[in-house]
């Protein structure tokens, strides 16, 4: 839990960059919520408003931790924009998302496993 609050404290940190860990920690609860959220809106008929405030409220959060994932892996934000292409281009930004970050510094900050 504490990979998911660090995530949202810093939810207007786009440099720097995020390990792994965080990233996919923050993704797993973000994805756990949303579920919960979504057998909330169907058991009392809310028309998915939980889950529209409750991803209203992570985007922000979600792009800053996803931009620096992409910075750990010495690549631009602008990497981000590939989901903006149907099927391949999330594929290609999962693969990114998924490989190890650069090890020592990078030109994005210091390396965060040290």
């Amino acid at each position: 839990m504490e990979w998911y609050i660090g995530v949202l404290s810093q939810y207007m940190v786009y440099t720097g960059r995020a390990r792994r860990k965080e990233y996919w920690m923050f993704v797993l609860i973000s994805a756990i919520v949303t579920v919960i959220l979504n057998v909330f809106d169907a058991l009392f008929s809310s028309f998915g408003l939980a889950s529209l405030l409750y991803s209203l409220a992570v985007f922000l959060p979600a792009t800053c931790v996803s931009i620096r994932r992409l910075h750990d892996t010495g690549r631009s934000g602008w990497w981000l924009l590939l989901c903006l292409i149907p099927v391949l281009g999330f594929l290609v930004l999962v693969f990114f998302l998924v490989l190890e970050g650069n090890q020592g510094e990078n030109e994005y900050g210091l390396d965060p496993k040290t």
